[in-house]
């Protein structure tokens, strides 16, 4: 049997304010393709298939396109909520998909697998949803944190395994123990802190797909996670986007290959004084690409992405990263200024205490004089 395992699909988010929906279509399609290409059986798709709890009608029609394009290539798809969906509403959306298209999002149907059949007989699909542990405590007595109750669906699973016998896979979302987020991205599973996952945990099925974090890793031969398919952040640049193609024979897990999605605009962080990067032509390679820049000059320049833009259309976020940054003084404010001799000197060390350390420049220092000398006059006249 051949499984696609794909993961945080994100429908609907943005990316820097820039909608995304178009791009993840083009690469969703290839997904289709790649699946009747290499003659997919099952597709599992681990959850966060939405970026939020209340997706826009197109993002709902981007989903039933998608999976309508992967029952017609012939595979069986199943679905599991992560914890950016509405388990609710991508619920609903189950009840209007044709045969062959499972979307699982109900705790009480941990346990209870898809069942397809191959030449070696049933391969059990258990579907594990994304599992809120306060709203769970009452049905699964004890569970405290998002491991307890991934043990606690897994011991489902194995229990229900133990009786039916062959060869089983699950999905689930999570942190599993062992993983490399992406600073900043991937959302906390539960607040206060990151809950995560034994691997042992996962024990006793003969693949175990994961979804949540984006970026593609290998836990061990048989726990992997897909990752996104798209980027959703400057800091996943460098993260190959794709799937795990996944074969089983009559034993179980026989290979795993990584199957490559296109990356329909490359991401590229330029760093360096802003002047450069406005006129360097070893940039020219990346004015196509969504950029971020990190100007390195001493001061804030004036209006960085308005003048960006005219260059690289697709920046996407600028920010000034000075090289020198403020030096620790032992003097307080107070204790500067009051050694300050004259006016020009109280401006000069205002200015490095508000600049990151960095005090008048030749012709600001010109400037202040002539400010200082034009007020000393005129109290003077007055």
């Amino acid at each position: 049997m051949r499984i696609l395992h794909t993961s945080d699909w994100h429908i609907g988010r943005s990316f820097h304010g820039h909608s995304t929906l178009d791009a993840l279509r083009g690469v969703l399609e290839t997904l289709v393709a790649q699946v009747r290409e290499h003659a997919v059986d099952v597709v599992l798709v681990a959850g966060d298939v939405f970026d939020s709890a209340t997706p826009a009608a197109g993002a709902y029609t981007l989903l039933s396109d998608v999976l309508r394009g992967l029952a017609d290539a012939g595979a069986v798809v199943v679905v599991t909520s992560g914890n950016h969906d509405s388990a609710a509403r991508l619920g609903f959306q189950s009840s209007l998909l044709r045969a062959g298209v499972h979307v699982i999002t109900d705790p009480t149907a941990v346990g209870t697998p898809v069942i397809v059949e191959d030449e070696h007989g049933p391969v059990s699909i258990y579907g594990i949803p994304y599992l809120e542990p306060v709203l769970l405590r009452a049905q699964w007595p004890g569970v405290r944190s998002h491991a307890d109750v991934l043990a606690h669906a897994m011991g489902l699973v194995r229990a229900d395994h133990a009786e039916r016998g062959g060869r089983a896979v699950a999905m689930a979302h999570c942190f599993a123990a062992g993983v490399e987020p992406t600073p900043q991205l991937e959302r906390d599973i539960q607040q206060g802190g990151l809950d995560v996952v034994p691997l042992s945990v996962f024990d006793g099925v003969d693949y175990m797909a994961l979804g949540h974090i984006h970026g593609q890793q290998q836990l061990s031969p048989r726990v992997r996670y897909s990752g996104a398919p798209l980027h959703y952040s400057f800091g996943e640049r460098f993260k190959p986007r794709g799937s795990w193609l996944i074969d089983l024979d009559a034993d179980g897990l026989q290979d795993a290959r990584w199957l490559e999605l296109p990356v329909p605009r490359r991401l590229t962080t330029l760093t360096g004084p802003l002047d450069e990067i406005l006129t360097d032509e070893r940039h020219a390679a990346h004015e196509s690409d969504w950029i971020n820049v990190e100007y390195t000059d001493p001061l804030p320049q004036r209006d960085p992405m308005r003048r960006l833009l005219a260059r690289f259309p697709y920046c996407a976020a600028v920010a000034h990263t000075p090289v020198v940054v403020r030096t620790d003084d032992a003097r307080t404010y107070v204790e500067r200024v009051r050694a300050t001799r004259n006016e020009a000197e109280l401006v000069d060390a205002f200015l490095a205490h508000v600049r990151e350390g960095e005090g008048a420049s030749e012709r600001e220092a010109r400037l202040i004089a002539e400010v200082v000398e034009q007020r000393a006059h005129a109290e003077v006249t007055a």
